[in-house]
């Protein structure tokens, strides 16, 4: 008698429902969207409120906001209680604008319609290599961004909600020496250096990037004031000297591997033999296990002609670059922090 294999650990039960569910995925980011630009976490921050209450604060259509919350409740995004209010779950208490762990701004930046437009060219660029988003747009990402101030400011705005996580984490997970000098390249609006010189008071710190985040930086603040300075410049072609740490955190994931060996030689040559260099990036596990970092590994191919590495493919883009891999370190965030040293 012919018997049915069994069904791995976690398949669900219903595998074509499973499979079209997530076929409409946009949906959900859609939903997510439309939340956020309402601002209904804000509205529940206080305790439950009915459908027909927010739609009131928020001058939405009772019904149709009462049919999006149940969608979102349904994937964990609030949650209605036996009255038929909703309240705050923990992911949704993110999305409130009035905390200072708030992805709001991230989940705007990453539900944009343009970033939406761009994946749909993800089977134009599997077929033929190079971006979506330059094909769309027809400049490079960070060319828009360079030509575009709004959207600059929008991308920053998003990228540094999303970093704020993910700064405390790296500082509490990395043994930054107690003086010295930092040097984060590319370092966008300050994050990750205020936190690591917020921990180390005899620690001083460089800020290397491009005017627009420079100015609107994060360092501002008596404990940290004397100890840092902000320098305008482009990676590619030269970065600050003496430093005794060097930091590209979501840096490297922007670029292709040629772009990554030319950016690296360019650190190097700022560097002393025996420096070493903290790359801040997704490290990707091998096998099917699920992590954050495949999904932003599809981003980057989407937006950046960028990607995410393994651990081997770190090593081999390093000794490219001047470097040798000395460790991983895994964080509390989804990146992990690949420390390499100046050979």
């Amino acid at each position: 008698m012919a018997t049915s294999s069994p069904r791995p650990t976690g398949e669900p039960a219903d595998i074509a429902t499973h499979l079209m569910d997530q076929a409409m995925g946009h949906l959900f980011s859609a939903a997510l969207r439309t939340a956020a630009l309402h601002r209904i976490a804000d509205h529940l921050a206080q305790g439950p409120r009915t459908p027909e209450q927010l739609a009131d604060a928020t001058g939405t259509h009772p019904p149709h906001l009462r049919r999006l919350l149940r969608y979102l409740a349904a994937r964990g995004i609030f949650r209605e209680d036996a009255s038929g209010a909703y309240q705050l779950t923990p992911a949704a208490r993110l999305l409130r604008t009035d905390i200072p762990d708030s992805l709001h701004t991230a989940v705007l930046m990453a539900t944009d319609a343009l970033f939406v437009q761009t994946a749909a060219g993800l089977e134009e660029a599997v077929r033929q290599g190079g971006s979506p988003f330059e094909r769309l747009v027809g400049q490079p990402l960070f060319a828009h961004l360079t030509s575009d101030p709004a959207a600059r400011a929008h991308y920053d705005d998003g990228i540094s909600a999303l970093s704020e996580p993910v700064d405390e984490a790296v500082a509490e997970s990395y043994p930054v020496p107690a003086t010295g000098t930092v040097v984060d390249v590319g370092g966008g609006r300050g994050g990750l250096l205020r936190a690591v010189l917020g921990r180390r008071p005899e620690l001083t710190g460089v800020l290397f990037d491009q005017a627009p985040p420079l100015a609107r930086h994060l360092l501002d603040g008596d404990e940290l004031k004397g100890r840092w300075r902000t320098e305008e410049g482009d990676f590619l072609k030269a970065v600050p000297t003496g430093g005794d740490i060097y930091v590209l955190k979501h840096v490297l994931h922007g670029w292709p591997d040629d772009t990554c060996r030319h950016l690296l030689r360019t650190c190097r040559a700022a560097m002393a033999a025996g420096t070493r260099l903290l790359i801040v990036d997704c490290v990707l596990p091998p096998g099917n296990a699920p992590h954050f970092g495949k999904t932003m590994d599809v981003a980057m191919l989407a937006v950046a002609d960028g990607r995410e590495r393994s651990a081997e493919e770190f090593a081999t883009l390093l000794a490219a670059g001047g470097f040798r891999l000395t460790r991983v370190l895994p964080t509390a965030a989804f990146p992990s922090i690949v420390e390499a040293v100046a050979d």
